[in-house]
């Protein structure tokens, strides 16, 4: 057999090993992610609350509770992660947020959030709907201002 054949064959093995490794270990990843989204959402309840400020900063910048800083695996504590602060009742929190949700939430605006310990899940508005803000990309401006003409 040719050397060039053997090498490619070696190589087309170890690719299709490496691709049923990750298959695997993601669907095991999937269930562990739907175990806890169930979990969260069996704690999580309905809140009003008064958005202050939100801003995406580290975790380790965000006046968060030394215990969710501690138990955060250390190679995640410098990203950065969005974060809102409010006023729930008389105490004023900084609450980590759903990216998804994050775009959506007005600041200096009462909402009514659901929340799982200090993750806000989903948000409603109070007294009107909320607006979702798109951002363009770059060439969707440049577009933009072209067709106005």
């Amino acid at each position: 057999m040719n050397p060039t054949v053997v090498v490619l064959i070696i190589v087309a093995v170890v690719v299709i090993a490496i691709v049923v490794g990750l298959y695997f270990a993601g669907s095991k990843l999937q269930k562990k992610q739907a175990e806890t989204e169930e979990q969260m959402k069996a704690a999580s309840q309905t809140v009003s609350i008064l958005v202050i400020d939100k801003k995406k900063m580290k975790l380790t910048e965000a006046n968060l509770p030394k215990m969710v800083v501690d138990q955060t695996p250390k190679y995640l504590r410098r990203t950065k992660v969005p974060i809102v602060k409010a006023k729930i009742g008389p105490k004023v929190m900084s609450l980590m947020c759903d990216a998804k949700v994050f775009d959506i939430i007005p600041v200096k605006k009462e909402v009514k959030a659901v929340i799982s310990g200090i993750y806000i899940t989903d948000v409603k508005g109070l007294r009107s709907n909320l607006e979702v803000k798109t951002k363009k990309s770059f060439f969707g401006k440049i577009k933009g201002k072209f067709s106005k003409k």
